[in-house]
């Protein structure tokens, strides 16, 4: 390889580098946090008090499945010298019924709720980012990041909460039914 072929590559690399700073400068960079801002808009909240009311009464005979639970094990526990083989065992049964059906009932709950929350959540989330586009774009963002991830960012370039406030202007939570 000759002197004068090695040192082009060189002196490409210089004029790039030398460029790259400029071109760095110019990047409008925000920082959003989008579980917070999603969070934050009166339509999540509307919809936690919704499921609160939605899923009470199945949270209540939960409740009142483990009390019977408890119950029928504390007689047990206290019947040990004066029960019978046979209602010992009836008890037994009993309790391990109420056991099952109290982890079967938590579990269907648990189910159900995540599911509905995991709906509303994904819609919400797709919402905000559209709302998260437009800021960008109206205000010659050319990169909006997540600030969960960064290790370091201006408080002034967080959108956080101006992303809250355009999703509760774009999409209005809904009165509640009565």
């Amino acid at each position: 390889m000759s002197l004068r072929t090695g040192i082009r590559p060189l002196v490409v690399c210089s004029v790039l580098l030398s460029v790259a700073p400029g071109a760095f400068a110019q990047t409008k960079v925000a920082v959003v946090n989008l579980q917070e801002a999603v969070f934050g808009t009166a339509e999540i909240k509307q919809a936690n008090v919704a499921m609160t009311a939605k899923y009470k009464a199945r949270d209540d005979a939960l409740e009142a499945l483990k009390a019977q639970g408890v119950a029928a094990q504390k007689k047990l526990d206290n019947g040990q010298d004066t029960l019978s083989d046979e209602q010992q065992a009836a008890l037994e049964a009993q309790v391990a019924k109420l056991q099952r059906d109290v982890q079967r009932e938590g579990e269907d709950l648990q189910a159900d709720v995540q599911k509905d929350r995991d709906d509303i959540l994904l819609g919400a989330s797709e919402k905000m980012k559209t709302v998260v586009q437009k800021i960008a774009e109206e205000r010659g963002f050319d990169i909006v990041a997540e600030a969960t991830v960064l290790i370091y960012f201006k408080p002034a370039t967080d959108i956080t909460k101006d992303a809250t406030v355009a999703y509760d202007v774009a999409y209005p939570a809904k009165p509640a039914a009565k």
